[in-house]
C-alpha cells in the first residue's frame, strides 16, 4: 500500500501534530513505532486518528515514544498531499 510517511521522532506526551491536507479526503493516522512496523507489515495495529474531511486535522501525542504520521488513502477515491508540523502543547493560565 502507498502512504505518506513523517517521522516525528522521540516526544514526549502532549505536543499536538497539525496536518493540513490538500486534495481529497484521507485516511491520517498518528502511530508508535511497534504500531507503525504492524502497519507496514499487514498486520493489526492500533492508532489515533482515521478519515479526515476536513483539514487541518489536530491530534495529541498520547505518552512518551517515537512517533509517526501516515496519511493513505486506503478505501478511498482521490488524490491528496499531506503537510505535518508539531505544536507546542498550549500552556495552561492560571
Amino acid at each position: 500500500m502507498e502512504f505518506m510517511h513523517f517521522d516525528l521522532g522521540q516526544m514526549s506526551g502532549g505536543e499536538i501534530v497539525e496536518i493540513s491536507l490538500s486534495g481529497s479526503a484521507a485516511n491520517v493516522r498518528l502511530l508508535d513505532s511497534t504500531n507503525f512496523s504492524s502497519y507496514r507489515a499487514g498486520h493489526p495495529y492500533r492508532c489515533i486518528g482515521g478519515l479526515a474531511r476536513r483539514s487541518p486535522v489536530r491530534l495529541e501525542v498520547p505518552h512518551v515514544s517515537h512517533w509517526h504520521v501516515i496519511v493513505d488513502m486506503a478505501g478511498l477515491s482521490g488524490t491528496t498531499k499531506a503537510v505535518a508540523r508539531v505544536i507546542a502543547r498550549p500552556r495552561s493560565s492560571g
